[in-house]
């Protein structure tokens, strides 16, 4: 595909992302601004390798600063492992962070489906521990 450009849905098509996330990540600077054919927007092979990296690490859970901080060191040339590490030191302590409250959301859930299985409530066991004080 080298010198080939292709239209903004094939490249939704080929990465998988949106059109209008397309155009969104193109505003707020995410990916470079595409290039023109008239009043169409023209890619190219790099731009679908970004969107895909794009696509791969929001699937993971990186937010679009994060991202965009893992493009910049990609783009410096010289890559810092250091830096990327970093990053990803980071958002592994907040995967680990909600898998902690999810699995005490499944024990509380575990509880409450139990009580309901259980019939003996007069009221709903959901209810009434979603109602209760958290403190």
């Amino acid at each position: 595909m080298i010198g080939e450009t292709i239209a903004i849905g094939e490249l939704s098509r080929q990465t998988g992302c949106n059109i209008e996330t397309i155009r969104y990540y193109e505003r707020i600077g995410l990916t470079p601004r595409a290039s023109r054919r008239g009043r169409y927007r023209s890619y190219d092979t790099a731009d679908i390798r970004r969107l895909r990296f794009i696509r791969r690490a929001r699937e993971l859970g990186f937010t679009l600063e994060e991202i965009s901080a893992l493009i910049g060191i990609a783009a410096a040339g010289e890559v810092s492992c250091a830096n990327a590490r970093g990053i990803a030191a980071a958002h592994l302590a907040s995967v680990r962070a909600r898998l902690l409250d999810l699995r005490r959301m499944e024990e509380v859930l575990h509880g409450v489906v139990r009580a309901c299985d259980a019939g003996e409530h007069a009221g709903c066991p959901l209810i009434e521990t979603l109602s209760a004080d958290a403190g």
